[in-house]
């Protein structure tokens, strides 16, 4: 796919982001194409030939997005830009990185095969969500990775109850309840003991957060089912909802959560030789083969 207009996306003040920005306006402009940057690096970037944009701008204007940075400067992009149809790559300037996955050290290489078209391109599910108080919507947004029933004072429990497509499945005491795409698997699902899901997957895990009841288990289930958390009343009125640990929905006692798989999707792209079990056996120190 040949891409002529490119949105460049990064985290303002970081110089290791800032190399690689550099880099690839190098690049970019050899390759004759248009540059949009995020509009947050302006204060940073004045000295630099190009326009900048918002998000929603880059979305409808450009056919290649790149993100520097880690998974939070991704979710935070792709929450805005899975509305548009516009490819995402990341470039890995944060930690782990499971959706950022360009080397820094491979720009150059790696963007030669995206623009040859050699590539892997994966559409990445996203949920939204809405806060619903006696059948009225409140409150609405969209996440990546996970949207998370919690608490607003640490290690402190609530009682609620799911309800799947609108039948019953259990009532909870806990510190709340993790819901998670195959994208999130590997993010916060993870740490509460919730399984890796491949990315292909139309699936959704639900997680609890530290139930008071031992035969309480991760479930997995159908991504086109609707999964309602209906909050009692009886809880404290400190009650949050997050999506991507980024955006955060206030809950009272009564309230209803509803969650569905969004219409949106984001396109994530990789270079040829993309393999998810390595990216796995990467970031997660998995053993390597024997023979």
């Amino acid at each position: 796919m040949l891409y002529k207009t490119v949105g460049l996306i990064g985290k303002p003040s970081h110089e290791a982001t800032q190399d690689s920005l550099d880099e690839l306006i190098a690049y970019l402009k050899n390759k004759g194409c248009e540059i949009l940057l995020e509009e947050s690096l302006a204060t940073e970037m004045t000295d630099v030939d190009a326009p900048f944009a918002n998000l929603v701008t880059i979305g409808k204007q450009a056919d290649l997005a790149v993100v520097v940075g880690g998974d939070g400067s991704m979710l935070g992009a792709a929450r805005v830009l899975s509305r548009f149809e516009i490819h995402v790559v990341g470039v890995n300037r944060g930690n782990l990185g499971f959706l950022t996955d360009i080397s820094p050290d491979e720009i150059s290489s790696q963007l030669d095969l995206i623009f040859a078209g050699e590539t892997v391109v994966e559409q990445r599910f996203l949920l939204e969500v809405g806060v619903y108080r006696h059948e009225q919507l409140k409150s609405n947004n969209c996440a990546v990775n996970e949207v998370v029933l919690h608490h607003g004072k640490v290690a402190h429990m609530m009682e609620f109850e799911i309800y799947i497509d609108n039948q019953f499945v259990f009532s909870q005491r806990s510190d709340g309840l993790i819901v998670a795409t195959p994208t999130g698997s590997t993010a916060y699902s993870l740490s509460g003991g919730g399984p890796i899901i491949m990315p292909r997957l139309d699936a959704l895990t639900l997680v609890p957060m530290f139930p008071h009841t031992l035969s309480s288990r991760p479930i997995v289930v159908d991504a086109n089912s609707e999964v309602s958390m209906r909050v009692s009343k009886v809880n404290s009125d400190s009650l949050q909802v997050s999506c991507d640990s980024h955006i955060v929905l206030p809950v009272l006692p009564g309230d209803e959560i509803r969650v569905r798989k969004s219409a949106d999707t984001l396109a994530l792209v990789h270079p040829k030789g993309y393999n998810y079990f390595n990216v796995l056996r990467s970031k997660l120190d998995w053993g390597s083969k024997l023979y």
